[in-house]
């Protein structure tokens, strides 16, 4: 069986079943993050090596690294050491594994990517690290300054390793913004200053200070910031300066004169950034610091040769680096031959640009933008290959989804913005106006009204209309006194409660109506609504005290004071499942559980070593509880026992938001000050729960009520609104409901990430009217036989849309004009051919492939190929119609494929399948002409071969349900399964296995058998009867019994 070859190769590699049984392995798995932005405070916090490059969030650097066999770069490590903002990053010139960073907190560390480890820590550097480099001349030596110096050198390894100071970069009289290594003088280093001058520095010259201010700024105290400085690669003396205001020069340092001063189309643009292009002598790029506008220029004009907009914000920072290399094509090439007669194929010139003189070489630029966008693009293809349009720049402080979606996630941050986010995609959706100042939390309106409030460090609090992309409402009663919590009642929409570090806790309506103003002896960290009394809130002070208050009378009294805590307590929350129950974080390192009835401190989790801040029950199993310190770990409680059952240690800094969606309370968000978002499965944590629904126990042992459930020993039962409405849902099912059941109870406990679109595809397998598949089918891994309607539906609504196109003529040479003259005379000699090839030559195709068929259409469609053959080669857009018109679908799949652009490759081949592509038939010699099943059937393999590039694509990008998503969407069940059960989603197997029915029997037996053994090494639970009773399981699996006795 093809699926049984897979697998068995796949556990020769991935030692599955091995590690499973690693000691100390966390049970809640990751399953999304959300990476930091680029920071916007520090100049050197972009760097590329080979084929990595890096940036620097606040906390954090993010190494990405080129995936050869995709020719696109993919998230490689991160490095967390830093516990303060960095400064700068550098690589080593002379190792690409190594590169330096430096931090606020005085601290230099030196990492190696490929062992993703620390090699080597310098403390106390006597200043902070401000400007951070490599020297050139020495393999293991780097240099920093700080803002006024002097030059420290650290020899870090060797007899002299230690730290020296630079004999002559010292005693400056403004501070330092940049500074640069010659890579080929040795020991020559010059300095950027904030007053617009340069430092100048080499061994055996005179030194120069504060030289070469911009012309304007001499003899004044104006200031203009040095913004980038790059030596020319192909010169010892020449150096590129940009000042903030006025613009770029190119600099000789030895006669210390300007030689060229670049002017700008507007007067209000300024650098922000600049880079010489590699392989490109004299060619730089400059980035703007208002707007992303990304300019090209030579050092031979004073002009831009180009500019592009790539972004509205403004650039921070760019690196340069030679593009990834192409897969190749074996494509016949024409002869290169220097005479060319009438009847031999002409050579055609590169496509050119149009500026074809400075025709921009292969490259990519890693851009950083000051909203903490990051992409890489492509200059030569003018394209971006990846961006990430929006991120958080700084610590996220809170986050939460929305009520009425759970694929929306709002997050709070020190930046100033709120961000909604897809999580299926991990791509921002939404952003707030920003300009708040620090944003501590958000709460989400009730339901389906699409608006936020905020609560802010000095301005108040805010509403925000998502859909109207405004703020709509403002609360400023605590004055301008940092507002740490805001909770808006999913019981009462009209309410919102706020409380700040003026001592009170408000409640107001949401027109700012005040209702009440509870009075506190000292700074208010948290507050909350209970989810079971509309009337009922809690707060969490700064004297130790947890307070409730009831909101229906008019005393400002709490009605219960809890106390205990032996320091400041943060957020407290209602149990959703328990009344009465609340539970507390404090900055003593414990969680508390009180209970309102009893009056009474009823469990004490003591675990973090550092203030708690997130806290999060669980809306399903009403004696889970996880809280996220300044300890930089995620805990996961038992309150029945006050044990803790998981411990996460994934985040790089504080964890402060924790939150989860009802209608899938097994997949946790959290938030750092490492400015990350990260998903979390706890499925793993319910396994004998999955199992029991799997084997189709009685809803006794799936469903119970929270008192029964928080019973000590009792093994995990669901209690919670969304698995009663599953229940409900199924009782109301006529004949067997287990399909609806084991779909339902699948997407309500796996993760993002495709299971709902993998289900999608197994209802059209088991035919499933397509009127009944859900509005966003279409945006998913559709089955082949919707992908072409969709796509030709979506196609007839971007015909509404004027589409334009940029083009410009071509400047023609001398020997180009007499070539053309020599064509038109040809022309109208009726030589057809021979005016093509010119044409060809002169790199005119459009003229030549137009009078082609006048030849005949056997040399019009050879003329094709060798058009497209060359585009191909050129890596051009351009080649996707020649290979339509003449048919080479095989070709075309396969240009696609080798860019990585595999779902378009599917698309051409379905539609190649299903006959919409015109295809050329090729004659036999007795006047025959290949079969149209022969070439359904040549199209049908390059199908599955697209198919199956896309799913191991998708795997590789940690991505297994969509891997599978895709085998299913060509009917291929088998593989659809093996790389469900490859990607250890063993559960998920089993349910779409079961529904399947025979088509995948021998791989959910086989998955059943991993899942036994995953099962036995699960100390935890004691459970019984993993095969279900159902006739059909039991023929799959006669020798099976799995009757699983856990302990």
């Amino acid at each position: 069986m093809a699926w049984m070859s897979y697998i068995s190769h796949w556990f020769e590699q991935d030692d599955w079943y091995e590690g499973l049984q690693r000691a100390n392995m966390s049970q809640v798995r990751q399953v999304g993050l959300l990476a930091a932005g680029c920071q916007p405070w520090n100049k050197d916090v972009c760097v590329a090596n080979g084929d990595r490059f890096a940036y620097c969030a606040t906390l954090a650097i993010y190494i990405y690294q080129l995936d050869h066999r995709y020719n696109e770069f993919k998230l490689h490590a991160i490095m967390s050491e830093h516990k303060k903002t960095i400064t700068a990053i550098s690589w080593c010139p002379h190792n690409p594994d190594l590169f330096a960073s430096g931090s606020t907190d005085n601290l230099v560390i030196i990492w190696n990517v490929a062992e993703q480890k620390v090699i080597a820590k310098l403390d106390n550097t006597k200043g902070t690290p401000a400007s951070l480099s490599w020297c050139w001349n020495a393999d293991d030596t780097v240099a920093f300054a700080s803002q006024r110096g002097p030059l420290f050198i650290w020899t870090i390894s060797g007899p002299d390793s230690g730290v020296t100071v630079h004999k002559e970069a010292h005693s400056f009289l403004s501070d330092i913004c940049i500074f640069r290594w010659h890579t080929q003088r040795k020991g020559k280093v010059v300095f950027g200053h904030i007053d617009g001058s340069l430092s100048i520095f080499q061994p055996g010259n005179k030194s120069q200070k504060h030289v070469l201010r911009p012309e304007s700024l001499e003899g004044t105290d104006e200031e203009d910031p040095v913004t980038a400085l790059e030596w020319d690669p192909l010169s010892t003396d020449y150096l590129l300066v940009a000042n903030l205001h006025r613009g770029i020069r190119l600099v000789d340092s030895e006669s210390l004169c300007c030689i060229t001063t670049f002017n700008f189309p507007s007067a209000v643009a300024s650098v922000q950034c600049l880079a010489w292009v590699p392989n490109a002598p004299g060619m730089f790029i400059t980035g703007d610091s208002q707007v992303g506008v990304l300019r090209i220029w030579n050092v031979s004009r004073a002009t831009p040769v180009d500019n592009f907009k790539l972004k509205k914000t403004g650039f921070h920072c760019f690196h340069v680096l030679n593009s990834p290399p192409r897969k190749k094509f074996s494509i016949q090439s024409p002869t290169k031959n220097h005479y060319t007669s009438s009847t031999s194929e002409a050579v055609p010139p590169p496509t050119l640009t149009q500026n074809q003189a400075f025709s921009v070489p292969p490259g990519h630029a890693v851009c950083c933008f000051l909203d903490g966008g990051v992409g890489l693009y492509d200059m030569g293809a003018k394209k971006w290959d990846f961006l990430r349009d929006l991120g958080h720049v700084e610590t996220i402080f809170d986050c939460k989804f929305k009520p009425d979606d759970p694929n929306l996630l709002a997050t709070a941050s020190f930046d100033g913005t709120i961000k909604v986010w897809d999580i299926n995609t991990l791509t921002a959706v939404y952003t707030s106006p920003g300009n708040e100042g620090v944003i501590y939390s958000l709460s989400w309106a009730p339901g389906d009204l699409n608006c936020i409030a905020g609560a802010t460090s000095r301005n108040g609090a805010f509403i925000w209309d998502i859909k109207k992309g405004k703020i709509v409402q403002r609360f400023n009663e605590h004055g301008k006194n940092g507002i740490f919590c805001i909770a808006w009642s999913h019981r009462d929409s009209k309410r919102i409660a706020t409380c700040s570090g003026d001592g009170s806790c408000i409640i107001r309506t949401v027109d700012g109506k005040v209702l009440h103003k509870y009075k506190h002896p000292a700074a208010v960290f948290g507050c909350d609504w209970s989810q079971n009394n509309r009337d009922m809130i809690a707060t969490g002070c700064e004297d130790k005290n947890v307070r409730v208050y009831y909101v229906a009378t008019s005393s400002d009294q709490p009605l219960k004071v809890f106390s205990g805590h032996t320091e400041k307590v943060f957020h407290v929350r209602w149990s959703p499942l328990r009344e009465g129950i609340l539970c507390s974080g404090s900055d003593d390192g414990s969680v508390r559980i009180w209970d309102y009835t009893q009056d009474a401190c009823i469990s004490i989790l003591r675990g973090h070593t550092a203030p708690v801040r997130g806290l999060m029950w669980n809306t399903e199993i009403p004696y889970l509880l996880i809280s996220g310190s300044w300890d930089y770990t995620i805990k996961v409680w038992d309150t029945r026992e006050g044990t803790c059952l998981d411990t996460v240690y994934d985040h790089g800094a504080d964890v402060y938001g924790l939150t989860c969606h009802p209608r899938r309370p097994f997949t946790m968000a959290s938030c750092s000050r490492d400015s990350t978002v990260r998903l979390w499965s706890l499925t793993p944590l319910i396994t004998p729960l999955q199992i029991n629904i799997l084997a189709d126990r009685s809803w006794e042992e799936i469903i119970g009520n929270a008192d029964c459930a928080v019973e000590q020993g009792m093994p995990p039962l669901l209690c919670g609104k969304v698995s009663r409405d599953i229940k409900q849902e199924i009782e109301k099912l006529s004949g067997n409901p287990r399909v609806k059941k084991l779909r339902w109870f699948s997407e309500c406990l796996s993760p993002p990430g495709g299971s709902d679109n993998l289900w999608d595809l197994v209802a059209v397998i088991k035919g499933q009217d397509d009127s009944l598949l859900p509005p966003n089918y279409c945006k998913g891994i559709m089955h082949l036989k919707h992908l072409i309607p969709f796509r030709t539906s979506e196609a007839q609504e971007l015909t509404t849309v004027k589409m334009s196109k940029f083009g410009g003529g071509i400047g023609v040479p001398t020997k180009e004009e007499r070539l053309k003259e020599a064509a038109e005379i040809h022309l109208r000699l009726g030589q057809i051919r021979r005016y093509c090839e010119l044409m060809v030559e002169l790199g005119e195709w459009d003229k030549a492939l137009s009078v082609a068929p006048g030849v005949s259409v056997k040399y019009w469609k050879k003329l094709m190929q060798r058009r497209a053959d060359q585009l191909i080669q050129e890596d051009k857009d351009d080649v996707i119609p020649y290979c339509i018109a003449i048919g080479d679908v095989k070709k075309l799949v396969h240009f696609f494929m080798s860019r990585g652009q595999l779902k378009e490759a599917l698309l051409v081949a379905q539609a190649a399948c299903e006959g919409d592509m015109q295809t050329f038939h090729v004659s036999t010699p007795k006047g025959s002409s290949y079969s149209d099943d022969i070439y359904k059937e040549d199209f049908n393999e390059l199908l599955q071969e697209a198919c199956r590039e896309l799913a191991e694509w998708y795997f590789q990008d940690g991505r297994a349900v969509l891997a599978a998503c895709c085998h299913l969407a060509v009917d291929n069940i088998e593989l659809a399964m093996a790389y469900l059960i490859r990607g250890n989603e063993l559960e998920l197997a089993v349910c779409v296995g079961t529904v399947l029915g025979e088509l995948a029997g021998p791989a959910t037996h086989y998955a059943l058998e991993l899942l036994a053994r995953k099962c036995m090494i699960i100390p935890t639970w004691s459970y019984s009867d993993v095969s279900a009773p159902s006739p059909i399981r039991m023929e799959w699996y006669p020798t099976i019994s799995l009757r699983l006795k856990c302990t």
